[in-house]
């Protein structure tokens, strides 16, 4: 089965390999028959070869209740596939370099080559995310919240040594959260299994990832951190299915200027439909003036609830007769969803329940706001930049704390074949404005032009509080601003206990590992 993901430690890259789905393809006559081989810019339809596989499986697809489709075929088959799905629906499938599927003898391999090569104006790649899952994996991924681990999220503020990996936030009811255990944001990690943090050997490393990230359930491992107030000590956990909350922290903060709603929202699964309701519902039972949403971490998920989200900010004023977002094929479907068949249609502000956790066609609440702080960081991808992009092009005032968003205006299907489940960047989106180019990101700025600078604060994230602390950095500056201070600097800036002097808490934006479903933006067939 592969990751989509690398370990974060050792030669330590932390990336996320985001990849690509499909449909049929389309050519131009006379097209050669599938046995006679490879015609450079020649294509079958991605039907011919699908569920052609090298290794068929067999069963019961749980996504669907029925058989697998599976039958025998071959590499080629599978290689096939992929190059005529890409030719169909990759949006710049015109980039990419047609290669003899033959010469291939992996699908995943193979797969890694269609795609562009192109880079955006600041010089990283056009196509960032590329990626593939274990199509059960995935399945079971998207359906819930739960995960196996032990509640603890990483942040890794520097990958190669001297490493500095912290808590970012925990999950309730976890083991990280037990009493004995009682991690917190800002604990560092020391020791793994008896290996220190800056280990070099291939060993180490081995120790070092497994024990951060349980591949099963039930293991057990020991950690040496360092807490914020200097106590070093021991704990072990062992991994447990853990169930995410979607949102966390929400709470009225009573100022001089009006009561300001906040909530940390981390994940855009099914269960995120209700947890919202449930969080707007008790910020609108408070009558709030204004609402500060910590997004910092969240990397994306489903659309539909995106557009959920910033309706129930919003309310039905600025939003009515206006879409959220309208999603843009390659220049061979102008109209139609290559994916789905169906006309294109942009994706409302929706303003009732979709069936994801909340009963369809249920009213949503609604807190009727002018303008929402959202704190920022470079995890903060996809379906969230969204939710700002769609705001902002319905009149709303975003306010941006904190720092640049990953730039994701893409998106894709999940399409499986053969066991594998594929992800390339099918379309992008554009708000009521027809804006939608921020590939390097959502940026803070004195400014507001519309496009990708964003009116706010430029601000670290501050891992020496706990999210929702008045005083984190991020929600500090929120909160100042909004009382008419503008963009001050953080009380907290300045020497803090750490467990390595190279490293300040509250001066670098670290990393926190989502899986491909939490960073993208997914779309429902």
């Amino acid at each position: 089965m592969r990751k989509p993901f690398a370990h974060v430690i050792g030669i330590f890259s932390l990336s996320l390999t985001l990849a690509a789905c499909g449909g049929g393809g389309v050519a131009a006559p006379p097209l050669p028959p599938p046995s006679s081989g490879w015609q450079q810019g020649l294509f079958q339809p991605a039907s011919t070869f699908s569920n052609q596989c090298n290794a068929p499986r067999s069963g019961t697809d749980p996504a669907t209740g029925n058989a697998y489709p599976d039958i025998q075929g071959t590499i080629s088959d599978e290689n096939n596939f992929l190059r005529s799905w890409s030719d169909h629906t990759y949006l710049w499938y015109d980039e990419i370099m047609d290669q003899d599927p033959s010469n291939f003898a992996d699908p995943l391999v193979y797969f890694d080559q269609l795609k562009t090569l192109a880079t955006t104006t600041s010089g990283a790649p056009k196509d960032k995310f590329h990626f593939t899952y274990d199509s059960l994996e995935w399945f079971n991924l998207s359906q819930s919240g739960v995960s196996a681990g032990y509640g603890a999220e990483w942040a890794t503020l520097s990958a190669t040594p001297p490493r500095e990996i912290v808590v970012s936030y925990t999950e309730p009811d976890s083991p990280a959260t037990e009493t004995g255990t009682d991690l917190a944001r800002g604990a560092t990690v020391l020791e793994i299994d008896g290996f220190d943090i800056n280990t070099n050997t291939q060993a180490g490393v081995d120790a070092l990832n497994a024990g951060l990230f349980p591949s099963t359930l039930g293991e057990t491992h020991n950690f040496t951190v360092q807490d914020l107030d200097g106590t070093v000590r021991q704990i072990t956990m062992t991994s447990e299915e853990i169930t995410s909350a979607m949102v966390q922290n929400t709470q009225i903060i009573n100022t001089v200027t009006g009561d300001i709603g906040y909530m940390t929202f981390n994940f855009f699964r099914a269960p995120a439909e209700q947890a919202l309701v449930d969080a707007i519902n008790t910020l609108d039972a408070a009558n709030i003036d204004d609402l500060v949403l910590d997004m910092r971490y969240n990397g994306g998920g489903y659309l539909d609830i995106a557009s959920q989200l910033a309706y129930m900010i919003a309310g039905a004023g600025p939003t009515s007769g206006k879409d959220f977002e309208t999603i843009q094929f390659n220049n061979k479907h102008p109209t139609t969803n290559p994916v789905t068949g169906q006309a294109l249609a942009p994706t409302p502000f929706h303003i009732v329940g979709l069936g994801f956790s909340v009963t369809p066609g249920q009213a949503l609440p609604t807190l009727n706001l002018p303008r929402v702080y959202v704190l920022t960081g470079g995890g903060t991808c996809s379906a969230s930049e969204a939710v700002m992009n769609g705001l902002r092009g319905a009149g709303v005032q975003v306010i941006q704390i904190g720092s640049t968003t990953c730039g994701k205006p893409y998106g894709f299907y999940a399409t499986g074949n053969c066991g594998t489940s594929y992800f390339t960047i099918q379309f992008r989106g554009v708000n009521e404005l027809n804006y939608g180019d921020y590939s390097d990101g959502f940026t803070p700025s004195a400014v507001d032009d519309g496009m990708a600078n964003v009116f706010g604060c430029t601000v670290a994230d501050d891992y020496t509080k706990l999210l929702g602390d008045p005083t984190e950095n991020r929600l500090e500056v929120a909160l100042a601003h909004q009382a008419g201070q503008g963009c001050i600097t953080p009380a907290a800036v300045g020497p803090n206990l750490l467990s390595k002097p190279e490293f300040r808490l509250d001066a670098v934006d670290g990393v926190v590992r989502r899986s491909p479903f939490d960073s993208n933006r997914i779309m429902r067939q």
